[in-house]
Parts: C-alpha cells; sequence; structure tokens
C-alpha cells in the first residue's frame, strides 16, 4: 500500500491554458511525481457552472489531457482523469451540500466578483455551490496537500471546514488538508494589465502567452507585452508590469529574480523581452509539439483518461462509502 502523502489539484478545461498555469500548477505538478500519490483531474464538471458548447468542452478536455501529458505527467506515476467520469464526485457533493451553510458559499469571493459584475439573478446555482463541489474534490482522495494559489485559499478553508464539521457530526472520516504553497510563479499576470491575474477565458489574446502558441506568436505577445515608466529591470510594487516579467523568467529558469534584476543590470527593456521570450519559446516549443501529437491521436487519449478514471473510481469509494454509512445511506 502507497504511504506516501496524497496530492489532489485539477485545471478546468475551458479557455486556453496559458504560461501562467504552467509555471504556477502544472511545471510544480511535474516536479513532485515522485514524492507524493498524485491525482490530477481535469475538473470538467466545473466548467459546466458557466454556459460551455458540448463540442467545445469535449475538445478542450482533450486537450487539457494533452497538455498534461507533454508537459511530463506520466500516467505510471500518477492519476490522471476525468472528474465528471467518476460519479462520487457529484454524489459526495450532495452530502456536503446538507452540511454547508448558505452564509459560507455567499462569502465565497469569486463568486460575489461574477455576481457583481453579470447580476445574482443570472448566476447559476453550480456557479454557487462550486466551491462544495471543490470540497468533494479534495475529500474524495483524503488528500493531504491541495498546491492553490491566492485566489483559491478561500475555496480549500472552506474544505477544510466542511470536513472539521462532518468529522464532529459523524465521527472521524476525511483527512482535513493542508494548502501546498506554490514557489515563485504561483501568480502570473496579464501581459496588457499587470493588475489583472492571467486568465485562460480572457477575451484579450494578448493578455496571455497560450501554451499552444507557435513560437512566433509567443515572441509577437511578449514583445508587446506593457512595460513601466522608467528603464531599470527590478522588481518593485511600483514596477508591476517588469516584476510580472520578472516572475515569469525566474519560474521558468529556476534563477532568483535577484540573479536576473544583476543580470539585466543597465540594460533596456527590450533586450529584457527578447531574451525572456526565446526563454518562453524553448520552454513552450517541446510541450506544444509533443501536445498536437497526442492530439492527433484521441482514442488514444481517451483510454488513458478512461484508465486513469477507474484507478480514481477505487481510490474514491471507501470515503464516499463511509460519508454515506455514517449520514445513514449505508
Amino acid at each position: 500500500m502507497d504511504q506516501r502523502q496524497r496530492v489532489f489539484s485539477g485545471i478546468q478545461p475551458s479557455g486556453n491554458l496559458h504560461i501562467g498555469n504552467y509555471v504556477g500548477a502544472i511545471k510544480n505538478w511535474v516536479a513532485i511525481q515522485e514524492r507524493y500519490e498524485n491525482y490530477f483531474c481535469i475538473v470538467d464538471l466545473h466548467a459546466l457552472t458557466v454556459p460551455q458548447d458540448p463540442k467545445e468542452l469535449r475538445r478542450k478536455i482533450r486537450e487539457v489531457a494533452a497538455i498534461y501529458l507533454a508537459s511530463g505527467l506520466d500516467p505510471q506515476r500518477c492519476v490522471i482523469f476525468r472528474q465528471s467520469h467518476v460519479s462520487a464526485h457529484a454524489e459526495l457533493t450532495w452530502l456536503l451540500n446538507c452540511i454547508a451553510r448558505f452564509g459560507e458559499l455567499s462569502r465565497m469571493t469569486q463568486f460575489k466578483d461574477k455576481a457583481r459584475k453579470e447580476g445574482t439573478e443570472s448566476a447559476s446555482v453550480g456557479l454557487f455551490d462550486y466551491p462544495v463541489l471543490m470540497a468533494s474534490d479534495i475529500l474524495l482522495y483524503n488528500a493531504h496537500l491541495v498546491p492553490v494559489g491566492d485566489d483559491q485559499r478561500q475555496h480549500l478553508e472552506l474544505t477544510r471546514t466542511l470536513a472539521r464539521r462532518f468529522n464532529n457530526l459523524y465521527g472521524e472520516t476525511f483527512v482535513v488538508p493542508e494548502a501546498m504553497i506554490l514557489k515563485t510563479g504561483a501568480r502570473v499576470m496579464a501581459l496588457d494589465a499587470p493588475n489583472e491575474k492571467m486568465s485562460k477565458s480572457s477575451p484579450r489574446p494578448a493578455s496571455y502567452v497560450a501554451i499552444l502558441d507557435d513560437p512566433d506568436t509567443v515572441r509577437r505577445k511578449i514583445r508587446r507585452a506593457v512595460t513601466d515608466s522608467g528603464t531599470e529591470i527590478v522588481a518593485r510594487e511600483d514596477k508591476p508590469a517588469i516584476t510580472n516579467l520578472l516572475d515569469i523568467y525566474a519560474a521558468i529558469t529556476g534563477k532568483t529574480v535577484p540573479e536576473l534584476e544583476e543580470q539585466y543590470r543597465g540594460r533596456g527593456y527590450g533586450e529584457f523581452k527578447k531574451d525572456l521570450a526565446e526563454v518562453v519559446v524553448e520552454a513552450l516549443a517541446p510541450i506544444r509539439e509533443r501536445a498536437l501529437e497526442l492530439l492527433e491521436n484521441p482514442g488514444e487519449l481517451e483510454e488513458l483518461l478512461e484508465a486513469g478514471a477507474e484507478r480514481a473510481r477505487k481510490a474514491a469509494a471507501p470515503a464516499l462509502h463511509a460519508a454515506r454509512a455514517k449520514m445513514g445511506l449505508g
């Protein structure tokens, strides 16, 4: 029996996976494959909280799977699967809904932000309830650690609250998970608006570098990335654009920001961005090439995902059965 700590994480198959998803999540996942028992999910049920074109969603699910594999995630060393193919995620969500509180969910920042922009009346119940599904994703596998960025910390705290509440009500059942703090690159900002987080659903293609962008597109986007006033290449609060670009450079190369500041002392923004573009191209080009190869054989991708789902179903069954039994449904 595997005695390593369990890690759970996932990405929605919507929009275009970008450099922020790579350096903030996938690159870190690849690095921890040997140390932990890892479950890496394509969270397609979460994608349904906003309207999706079914054909496009199916394509995006395969695309995310291809990027996972092309980035170096190995199905022999971790479990890669589609959330919707493990029905325990939806079933545990209902059980946890019955102990979650309306007030807790209404305070979730992401829901409040989206409801403020689009109006509460038009927001789906799924969007409101999304954090409980996220809690189910994690608790089903009794994950000890969850890699999270700043925008998901509040949701992880709700997961911890629900685990403790269930344990107090029904007896020890779930592991209370801890945050796995990500290193440099956990929060990559938009290239054209460094006060906004880089978003894979952004309507502005210039705001992100997609993992599947071709090399010339990558170079063009980084060349056109906004910069701050002045010419000094330093990470400072009053220089958010250059700070963001330095963070990306550091996350890809493994160099520290102070090392990069020293390397580019006295040099201009143009030279810095030209070098950064080549670093990004060098990191992403082989991933893009391999992902496109994998996408030419969707049947093989589907087989890999189904094999992962079967492993995930077996891993999730004990926690779900225990929760059902303790609530009187056994």
